[in-house]
């Protein structure tokens, strides 16, 4: 294995003992050894993940490391990154609970969201939170010229109006989950960034998304109820606006399972936010 890559890292790097990880569609994760022998880690990116994850590389740079994973070089399609550990909170909410969880990923945004942004010290292509949501409004606007009185066309209208308060925008890391939270040296960070610009509160939304597998959670009325109250008093933020992203997140997902052709997934989006819906009709 250690024969295949040493020509393709920049030499200045002084990265050893290579070992492959894993390949997706959008990068090759390869295990490395740093002069000073900790681990590291290098992102090769294809050329999909260069469209879509070089962005999530510069929201690293940005960030410093607080609270995430430290961007240690980029060369190219290279990135090389701080090791973040093996340890999930997907682990841990297995071991400990999920409000443990919960109370984890509420110390790690805090630190995320402690910076303010300013456009002007970052020029990067990020991508406008509203663009995110494309496949949602289009799916909404096909069902609604059908006459189809879906979820897609009630939460779109929802969307919209979250879309167009500007008055919190920040980077925002896109994607944060149990399974984008690991415990290293430094404690909990987050990896894999995405790059949007918008409201942080949709930060949040992955949070009542997941675990993927554990419908008993994510469509649990008290557990959403209740994280949603625990993000409004961490953040200082509307409980209406928290419930609004993550229900209007899963209803974009839906909306993507439902491009995919992936019917069974795109049905149990949706129960996620009809259960969020009715969450909403309580407050």
């Amino acid at each position: 294995m250690a024969d295949v890559f040493p020509e393709t890292f920049p030499p200045e790097w002084e990265v050893s003992s290579p070992k492959l990880f894993t390949e997706t569609p959008t990068s090759r994760i390869i295990m490395v050894r740093l002069e000073n022998g900790e681990q590291a880690v290098i992102k090769q990116l294809t050329p999909v993940g260069i469209q879509e994850e070089l962005r999530g590389a510069h929201y690293l740079d940005w960030h410093g490391g607080n609270g995430c994973v430290r961007l240690l070089a980029l060369q190219d399609n290279n990135l090389l990154l701080e090791y973040g550990g093996k340890r999930t909170l997907l682990d841990h909410l297995n071991e400990n609970g999920d409000e443990a969880a919960t109370s984890i990923y509420v110390d790690v945004m805090t630190r995320l969201i402690a910076k303010p942004y300013e456009a002007a010290e970052n020029p990067h292509d990020f991508v406008q939170l509203r663009e995110q949501y494309s496949s949602l409004f289009k799916k909404a606007e096909a069902d609604r010229k059908k006459g189809i009185d879906s979820l897609f066309v009630e939460v779109a209208p929802i969307a919209d109006r979250l879309l167009s308060d500007h008055s919190h925008t920040q980077l925002l890391h896109g994607d944060i989950h149990h399974e984008n939270i690991l415990h290293s040296k430094r404690g909990w960070l987050v990896i894999d960034p995405k790059g949007l610009i918008g409201d942080p509160m949709y930060d949040t939304a992955n949070m009542f998304y997941n675990p993927l597998d554990r419908d008993d959670l994510r469509q649990s009325e008290s557990r959403i109820a209740k994280m949603a109250q625990t993000f409004s008093l961490a953040f200082g933020r509307d409980i209406k606006t928290i419930l609004g992203f993550g229900m209007t997140h899963a209803g974009l997902s839906a909306s993507w399972h439902d491009e995919d052709e992936n019917f069974d997934e795109s049905k149990r989006s949706l129960g996620v936010a009809e259960a969020i819906r009715r969450v909403l009709q309580t407050i």
